[in-house]
């Protein structure tokens, strides 16, 4: 699989591209201080540290405690199995909720709207 691909699926499976940059860059370098991250992907800080705080919310980035501090990436095998739990749990709660919700569909009227306005249509072309 390529690089595009991967950061594709990653992008795909709910992560901004950023994300998908940073989490590739750190699962294929291994633990890495900000700073060199930074760098080699040639983005601010602050916008990395944005990005590593949305990584690690969804429990794909770790930190050390030393100072300063080195940021890793869960194995992508296991990113894939969270995406795939969190998918399947999605789709069963839909399942579940599946009757109540075409009830509360139908359940909506919506009011009938007035057709009789004025309309015009735009033609083009030579003839």
């Amino acid at each position: 699989m390529s690089q595009e691909k991967v950061l594709k699926t990653l992008e795909s499976l709910g992560l901004a591209q950023l994300d998908a940059r940073v989490y590739f860059f750190l699962a294929k370098r291994g633990p890495q201080k900000a700073t060199d991250v930074a760098k080699s992907l040639k983005m601010p800080k602050q916008t990395l540290y944005v990005v590593i705080r949305n990584l690690q919310k969804k429990g794909l980035v770790t930190s050390t405690l030393e100072h300063p501090a080195r940021f890793g990436a869960v194995p992508f095998e296991k990113v894939l199995d969270l995406f795939v739990k969190a998918k399947m749990e999605e789709a069963q709660r839909i399942q579940k909720d599946r009757d109540e919700i075409l009830s509360d569909w139908q359940s909506i009227a919506i009011a009938e709207t007035d057709e009789t306005s004025a309309k015009f249509t735009v033609l083009e072309g030579r003839a």
